[in-house]
């Protein structure tokens, strides 16, 4: 699905086909048609997801999350019960004995999931957001029906096999190799390390390299346990997450028969991206349902609680902090449930929106737990309640499926890509020949005047929401323009700029909330009117506001920052190897 117009009567240069609609505004184009209206869910589908969200609030009457912990692993038979409600194939066709839902549903679920257990979440998250995601998006026929009705009904569990030792966040450089052997099979060796389900998995979604006509490429195997060479190692000791068997995996001459090959040999690579794509978005949902929990809890407390002889919720700076929470999880809610929206329309390219929404959700849960702790005071400490154990979970949430340094760097660089392309024709301007560079330099701001570039705005808002949108319009303008000054400046070595991919992708995330955030909003102003939507529309007027000046500072500061001095004090650090600034002055 791309957004598509023909060239309209007055001459305007109609808007270009687009796959991803995020990429689309570091070009400077907004294709309201692809987020007007808000995505609305199903009906059907609603009412069934309904149900397994109930049928999911019953179940954790009866769970325990602190056993689970103590145990070491989510037992047999809670694994059972989750099968039985269907929470093990959401996505999977119901004709292969799945729940056959969207991606809206299927993230609408996770919500649930995170807010009983993080630990449960991502058991479940490991089993079938990336574990078996490839045999459904990948898989032949034979491959679908042998596998996924014991997937998605819990008889048979999954995992994905992707990290090694030497390859982290760097997944291009995987050591494990698969060789072909004469009768089609592939001959597998290698080691990989923090491997969720590691030793209760029957099915491994496992990559490696392999030589593909002659080229150094990658495969994605499936391996079952069992197979001779298959080797379960140690397992790690992790500081959260403690019911979540995490191994190391050894490979020693694993033979993979020719039908456990998922995709074609050499595409290795590109399955894995796809389904960590998947992964990712089912993380900024699931930090939305953590989020929501961790909300409740703290509401609850500060009613409760009183000091100074009143309730904790009548104090200033606890007002200040469960404002911030709700009006952000109001943003970042709006933002995730766009994206699943945008993939269940059939939109061809939602990586950069994936990756946003894993980098906001996963870092603001990180911070939400902070402050519904800091609410709780001393209580919150305490092994009794659920902070602590929470807080822990949820720490390795910005580090795993693409660490969010790494998925920040990624965001900028894949948005800027194709204006990179757009101003080849400036890449020998220099200063020594402005005279030279003149012509060029004119024939590029006409083009961008004759498409209007620089007052292009967000249409299809209500008329409510109209200075926000005008506002987005003036930002997406300012990011183009900050990113065309980056790459003219930088050239090639905008690649090693971490602190403006930074700066540039945070930009992109804000704007692309507002952007949520106005959609969802005019939808519900649109259907209630003024009246029954002002909460929404006071929700939505302060993420805006706090959402564009975040915006124009990151913008601002890839001209006027101190990243140099920055820098230099961090490699004077690193050359003496210690603070050496002590008061004493010691040497």
């Amino acid at each position: 699905m791309a957004s598509t117009a023909t060239s309209a009567d007055d001459g305007t240069p109609a808007p270009q086909a687009v796959s991803s609609f995020a990429k689309s505004l570091f070009l400077g184009e907004i294709h309201g048609d692809m987020v007007f209206p808000y995505p609305r869910p199903d009906e059907e589908e609603e009412r069934r997801v309904r149900g397994i969200v109930a049928a999911l609030d019953e179940f954790a009457g009866g769970y325990d999350e602190r056993e689970a912990e103590d145990a070491r692993w989510i037992s047999e038979e809670t694994l059972a019960r989750l099968g039985e409600i269907g929470a093990l194939g959401l996505y999977v066709p119901r004709e292969l004995e799945g729940q056959g839902l969207s991606q809206t549903g299927y993230a609408r679920v996770f919500e649930a999931l995170a807010g009983i257990d993080p630990t449960l979440s991502v058991v479940l998250g490991v089993h079938q957001s990336i574990g078996y995601k490839g045999i459904a998006l990948f898989g032949t026929p034979e491959q679908r029906t042998r596998w996924l009705p014991d997937l998605a009904t819990g008889r048979k569990l999954a995992a994905f096999a992707l990290t090694e030792p030497g390859a982290g966040s760097d997944a291009w450089n995987l050591a494990s190799r698969a060789v072909r052997q004469p009768d089609g099979s592939w001959l597998l060796n290698g080691e990989k390390r923090y491997i969720g389900n590691g030793s209760r998995a029957d099915v491994l979604t496992t990559f490696a390299r392999c030589e593909v006509g002659g080229k150094d490429r990658h495969i994605a195997l499936l391996v079952e346990s069992g197979t001779p060479g298959f080797e379960v190692g140690e397992r790690h000791d992790t500081m959260g997450l403690r019911a979540n068997d995490l191994r190391q995996l050894y490979f020693h001459d694993v033979r993979v028969p020719p039908e456990n090959v998922l995709g074609e040999p050499g595409d290795g690579f590109k399955i894995a991206m796809a389904i960590l794509n998947n992964g990712r978005i089912g993380l900024g949902t699931g930090s939305v349902g953590g989020a929501k929990a961790l909300l409740n809890l703290s509401l609850a407390h500060v009613a409760d609680r009183h000091q100074f002889g009143a309730p904790l919720a009548d104090l200033e700076l606890v007002q200040e902090k469960l404002g911030w929470m709700v009006s952000y999880l109001f943003g970042l809610e709006s933002m995730c449930y766009l994206t699943t929206g945008l993939i269940d329309r059939g939109v061809s390219d939602y990586s950069l929106e994936s990756a946003v929404c894993k980098v906001a959700g996963t870092e603001f849960l990180w911070y939400h737990v902070n402050r519904a702790l800091q609410l709780a005071g001393g209580e919150g400490y305490l092994r009794t309640n659920r902070y602590e154990k929470i807080l822990r979970d949820v720490r390795i949430f910005p580090i795993f499926e693409g660490a969010n340094d790494v998925l920040r760097s990624y965001v900028a660089l894949t948005g800027m890509k194709p204006l990179g392309e757009q101003l080849s024709g400036l890449g020998n301007i220099g200063l020594n020949d402005p005279i030279g560079s003149l012509g060029v330099l004119v024939e590029y701001v006409g083009a961008r005047v004759r498409s209007g570039l620089g007052h292009e705005r967000l249409r299809g808002n209500h008329e409510e929401l109209e200075r926000h949108a005008n506002a987005v319009g003036d930002q997406v303008a300012e990011l183009h323009d900050g990113c065309a000054n980056l790459l003219r400046h930088h050239r090639r070595e905008i690649v090693h700029r971490g602190l403006h991919h930074k700066r540039v992708s945070d930009a992109v995330s804000d704007i692309l909330a507002q952007i949520a955030v106005i959609s969802r909003v005019s939808g519900l102003l649109d259907d209630q009117g003024l009246d029954l939507s002002g909460q929404e529309r006071h929700v939505a007027d302060v993420f805006c506001e706090r959402a564009a000046c975040r915006v124009r500072r990151n913008l601002r500061q890839l001209e006027h920052n101190d990243d140099e001095r920055t820098t230099a004090i961090a490699r004077l650090a690193l050359r003496q190897g210690r603070y050496s600034f002590d008061l004493a002055g010691g040497a």
